[in-house]
């Protein structure tokens, strides 16, 4: 899915102005299928908008009946078609789904796009969500210490240890300089293969890897990192028709930076500042979106009961831009008691796991500001989440998710909630 902003100032007396958005998202369709139908493809879909004012979240509905009797302007051009007839189905649906990633007072959204197979079946929907945060460089992030019986293979060591560039055999995982190997995939490790066609400007071809397969001549290679940590390695060739592709190659039979001037470390620090805390009876799986990448969600945070653990804040002015915009994280929260390696990988309709479970949370850092967001994963699945969600620590407002409902300062919907941290360290609860 794309996310894009849209900034909202309040006006001196009863006027608002409505800034032109300052955009930030990702869209893209990734097939998975038989080997020979993965051809990566991308499509656009229709843009919903969530709004703040003075640091509280507002609805479409009030934004377009606050325009129409003149008690709001737009500061810049209105958005195409928000608040027509036609447009409002689909805005509103999402209205506070993204988070927001423009100044002290800023708003977010996302579109509608979609994974789909070739029978197609809808797949996973992954929304991109841009955000901006207060944290210090005290909050990055340590390596975690455990990560479940899945990952007997490596568990993030050597987080900080430089990676050396051309010398391991595309055999060897590089579980001994941060990479956790994801084994529950049957990928070799690998979180997303990605077999790419170099054309003169961009990257013309993409062929998404399937369980069975592993990191080959050719192949862009992704790959897991501790919790709170985020992968540094992507190509700046991407995808010719929008598609993003990430990890690190497999070439001459070795594996290869693709990114060193950003880290030649394989891992890198989020802002921090943002935690997930279990708080429920059982298991629960915090699953990012592989992005940039195959974006399938299989970068897992697995909690038991009573654990807590950092989520990774990814820096919208230094962290991977989509075409020429900054971008964040997105998670997908499974059904308390689903562990990571059922719920972190493509699943299946109606299921509630991976690409179909009915939360998101949106990460992200940009200007000083970090802002959070529980939202609905639409247009994937409207079933509700059994369970309660909220984000809790010195927040600009309320966002919890009970009862079906998605409430915050202005009242309770359907779609999701945003805030921004004013302060220290915010945290993601799950409970019964």
């Amino acid at each position: 899915m794309r996310a894009s902003i849209l900034a909202l100032t309040a006006a001196t007396t009863a006027s608002v102005a409505l800034a032109q958005p300052h955009k930030h998202q990702h869209a893209h369709l990734h097939e998975m299928n038989k080997r020979t139908q993965t051809e990566t493809s991308w499509i656009s879909g229709p843009t919903a908008y969530a709004f703040m004012l003075d640091g509280k979240s507002i609805s479409v509905d009030e934004v377009c009946n606050g325009v129409a009797s003149n008690k709001l302007k737009w500061a810049d051009a209105a958005p195409a078609g928000l608040c027509s007839t036609s447009a409002s189905a689909s805005s509103r649906s999402d209205a506070t789904s993204a988070s927001s990633t423009a100044a002290s007072t800023s708003g977010a959204a996302k579109s509608a796009a979609a994974f789909y197979q070739n029978s197609s079946s809808r797949g996973p929907s992954s929304a991109a969500t841009s955000t901006v945060a207060v944290s210090s460089a005290s909050d990055a992030p340590a390596a975690a210490s455990s990560w479940g019986a899945w990952n007997a293979s490596g568990s993030g060591q050597g987080v900080d240890s430089a990676f050396p560039d051309g010398e391991l055999d595309c055999s060897n995982f590089p579980s001994s300089y941060g990479a956790v190997a994801l084994d529950y995939l049957g990928m070799g490790g690998w979180s997303g293969l990605q077999a790419v066609t170099f054309g003169s400007s961009a990257i013309t071809h993409i062929v998404t890897g399937i369980s069975g397969e592993t990191c080959t001549e050719g192949m862009m290679c992704s790959y897991a990192c501790p919790p709170g940590y985020q992968k540094s390695q992507w190509p700046s060739t991407q995808g010719s028709t929008g598609q993003s592709v990430g990890g690190i190659q497999c070439k001459g039979g070795k594996l290869h930076l693709t990114n060193s001037a950003l880290s030649p470390n394989l891992c890198i620090p989020g802002e921090g500042g943002v935690e997930a805390k279990n708080s429920a009876s059982g298991v629960v799986a915090i699953c990012r979106t592989d992005y940039p990448g195959t974006e399938s969600e299989t970068i897992p945070v697995e909690l038991q009961s009573g654990e807590t653990n950092q989520l990774a804040n990814p820096n919208a002015g230094t962290y991977y831009t989509w075409q020429g915009k900054g971008t964040s994280a997105q998670y997908y929260l499974n059904p308390i008691g689903t562990s990571a390696s059922e719920g972190c990988h493509w699943g299946t309709a109606g299921s509630n796991k991976g690409n179909w479970a009915p939360i998101n949370f949106g990460v992200g850092y940009k200007d000083g500001k970090t802002w959070l967001s529980i939202f609905q994963n639409k247009p994937t699945t409207t079933n509700k989440y059994e369970g309660t969600v909220e984000i809790q620590g010195d927040v600009s407002d309320k966002c919890i998710y009970q009862n079906g409902q998605y409430c915050g300062a202005t009242g309770c919907n359907a779609d999701g909630c945003t805030v921004a941290v004013n302060s220290g360290t915010a945290t993601f609860v799950v409970s019964d």
